[in-house]
Order: C-alpha cells, then sequence, then structure tokens
C-alpha cells in the first residue's frame, strides 16, 4: 500500500493544475495525467489576449454572471467566497507575476502573457512532488476500493480519489475534445450535451453589411427574449461577434427562433433623435449619419430601408431586430456549456453515484461570459475539487489503515 493516499487528476488545464497544486499542498500523492504532449495549452491560447484572470467587480454582481440548469442554490457564492477574485491575484502575486486591473474591471498579469506563469507553476507542482505524465489520454474509468485508470497508451494506474477536469468541448486542438463524455456514458452519469457558449452567431448579411466585416459596432446594447447586454458587436462574414452577443448565448439557445434587437443610440431616447432631426424633409439616413453621428457599420445595416421620416427611421435606431440562424460551430467558441449535470454531483463537487469521483472546470454543466469568469470559475472550482478530494482520499485511507 502506498505510504500516503494518491489523488489522480486528469487534464492540464488551469482547473487540472490547480487541483493538483491544492491536493500536494495537502500533502498527498498527486499525478497529473494529460493527452497532450505538454500541460497548460489553453492557458497559452487564452494569453494571447493578454490572460484576463479574473475580473474586479464587486463579489455581489460578480457570483450573478455564472448560471446553469439546475445549479445548486448559492453554489457560486460559496465557491467565490472561498477562492475569488483577491485570492487568484494573491496566487499569482506569490509565484512572482503581479497582475493589475485595468479600467474595464478585468485583471491581467502586468506582462500580459501566459507563459511566464505557467514556466513558474509548473516548477512549484514540481517541487510540491506533483507528477505529470503527458501523452496519457484517459480512455477508461473503473470504480472499486480503487479507481482504475486506463489510458490509450496501455498504461493502467490506481488512485484513492480521481479529478477530472479535462475542459468541456471548446478549442479542441488544446485537448478539451468532449471525448470523455462516452466514458462518463457508460458509468451511467448525468450529462447534458456540450454547446457552443461565448460564441458568434451566424446571420446571412446583404452585401452592404457584408462588406463591413472586421468593423465594430460600439457603445451598443443588445436585447433578447427580455435580456440586456450592453458593450460592442463586431460584423463578420457569417453575422456576428462580441461580448454583448456571447453574454445572451444562453437566451437565444432557448428561443425558437434567435433574434436580438440593437440600440445603436442608448444614451439618446426616441424623442431626443427626433429633435435632432426637427428640419430635415428629405435623405433621413444621410442626415442622420451626421445628426446622431451613426457609424459606417451602422448605416450599412440600416441602408436598406425606406426612411421617409425620422420617426420610423429613429424607431429602427432604437429597436434593430436581427433574425439570426445557429451558433458557429463548439471547436470555435471559446467555452462550452453542458456536460455533468448538477444533479449528478454534490456540494462538495464529487460523484453522488460514485464516491472519490470529483470534477472541476468546464466539465460542469455552468456558463459565464468573458471578462475573467471563465478563468477564475476554473481555478475555483479545481481549489474545492481537490479540497474534497483530498479529504475523502485521506478519510478512506485512514479507514483502510486502521482495517487490514
Amino acid at each position: 500500500m502506498d505510504e500516503v493516499p494518491t489523488v489522480a487528476v486528469i487534464g492540464g488545464g488551469p482547473a487540472g493544475l490547480r487541483a493538483a497544486e491544492v491536493a500536494a499542498e495537502a500533502g498527498l500523492r498527486v499525478m497529473l495525467y494529460e493527452g497532450k504532449p505538454s500541460v497548460g495549452r489553453k492557458l497559452l491560447v487564452a494569453g494571447k489576449g493578454g490572460l484576463n484572470l479574473t475580473h474586479g467587480e464587486a463579489l455581489d454582481a460578480f457570483v450573478t454572471r455564472y448560471s446553469g440548469p439546475d445549479t445548486p442554490p448559492e453554489f457560486w457564492t460559496r465557491l467565490i467566497e472561498a477562492f475569488g477574485p483577491s485570492d487568484l491575484r494573491q496566487w499569482a502575486e506569490a509565484l512572482g507575476v503581479e497582475t493589475f486591473q485595468a479600467g474595464s474591471g478585468r485583471v491581467y498579469p502586468k506582462a500580459l502573457k501566459a507563459a511566464p506563469l505557467l514556466r513558474r507553476w509548473l516548477a512549484r507542482l514540481d517541487a510540491l512532488g506533483v507528477r505529470i505524465f503527458a501523452r496519457h489520454r484517459l480512455s477508461e474509468l473503473s470504480p472499486g476500493d480503487r479507481w482504475r485508470l486506463e489510458f490509450d497508451n496501455g498504461v493502467t494506474n490506481h488512485a484513492d480519489a480521481v479529478i477530472l477536469a479535462t475542459g468541456g468541448g471548446s478549442w479542441p486542438r488544446t485537448g478539451s475534445d468532449g471525448t470523455w463524455m462516452a466514458i462518463l456514458e457508460r458509468l451511467g452519469l448525468p450529462l447534458h450535451p456540450l454547446v457552443a457558449a461565448n460564441c458568434g452567431w451566424e446571420r446571412p448579411w446583404p452585401d452592404a453589411v457584408a462588406a463591413m466585416e472586421g468593423e465594430p459596432l460600439k457603445n451598443v446594447h443588445v436585447h433578447a427574449n427580455g435580456t440586456s447586454a450592453a458593450g460592442e458587436l463586431m460584423i463578420t462574414r457569417y453575422g456576428l461577434e462580441g461580448g454583448t452577443i456571447y453574454q445572451l448565448g444562453a437566451v437565444l439557445r432557448e428561443m425558437d427562433k434567435p433574434e436580438i434587437t440593437i440600440d445603436f443610440k442608448p444614451t439618446f431616447t426616441r424623442q431626443q433623435l427626433i429633435a435632432k432631426m426637427e428640419s430635415v424633409r428629405k435623405n433621413h439616413l444621410d442626415e442622420a449619419v451626421i445628426r446622431w453621428r451613426l457609424s459606417k457599420p451602422m448605416r450599412a445595416m440600416l441602408s436598406n430601408g425606406d426612411w421617409m421620416d425620422a420617426k420610423t427611421l429613429a424607431d429602427a435606431v432604437k429597436s434593430f431586430p436581427v433574425p439570426l440562424v445557429r451558433p458557429r460551430p463548439l471547436a470555435e467558441a471559446i467555452s462550452s456549456a453542458g456536460g455533468v449535470a448538477w444533479a449528478g454531483i454534490d456540494e462538495k463537487l464529487m460523484s453522488r453515484g460514485f464516491p472519490g469521483l470529483f470534477f472541476a472546470g468546464e466539465m460542469i454543466d455552468w456558463e459565464a461570459p468573458t471578462g475573467g469568469y471563465l478563468l477564475q470559475a476554473c481555478f475555483s472550482t479545481g481549489t474545492l475539487a481537490a479540497k474534497s478530494a483530498s479529504a475523502h482520499a485521506l478519510h478512506k485511507y485512514t479507514r483502510r489503515d486502521s482495517n487490514p
């Protein structure tokens, strides 16, 4: 029998690396398995955008950014309170990585890179005794007195507790390809299909709008089925991208006929816009471009209308409908929703049907907008899963040791 209990972590992304760190700090023997040739690949991809670690907004607003079907009441409040944005910043600074909060509230490393943080993190894991096994892709997971893990390279091992943190289904080139769903289906765990979250939506454009590809619609308000988001949209060859439509993804997926309405000028009322056009008798759109300061992509989107008066044009500017066809493919999404249903796990992120099996990160059915919320949740769930798995493994080991 091993001298100390063993925790196996499957997945070398942010959630898995954090879980390995916390379990090792608790004194357990930790083995981390990664299917790709190296760990931290998704972290490095995120680093190309500066590595938005978390967000600095108040906790009561922060926790409302998370959603998911049947999420336990107050779960996110308890989770973020236990390891939140300030904890994450302190953790980074303990690695020698200084952070700063931008005017948007987003928190980044001062270097705006992921590689320095990852190198120092891996050195810390090595010092803690974490053993990392690359090119080990999980192929089977079997419960028993100890969990049996089988990998596609023929390796078999055992562990007292297992933390699954292999990511959802977005960015499959980094290893988050969702193939673990088949393993959990064989165990009979409740799962929801993986779907694209924080992704663009398709909409065929007339030529005038298609010519605006890459142009932003700045400072707009976007509405869908009673829910609103403020910020920017980006016109693409296939439709729309951008933070505002990302935030509305869950609402749009529930609509039979997904559609958004855009308020191009949210700082003005309809009446104020009409008043600015008081003397206009013709060429209403051309005059509105000047008087309302409509951008080129806004003008292009309005160009197919027959605007005979300021009132109908103001109505369109304040509530411009955009029917949508479908979200972009999962492989293109920034993150995914779906995965392990909350009904199948407890408040400690352990499987209800299989004691000793824990989950962290995007494998669980939750979603959040971009802006630091995604990485924060990976760190927070990795922390909780590791603390829970460590306690479980230690308790199980103690019982086994006292009853040889």
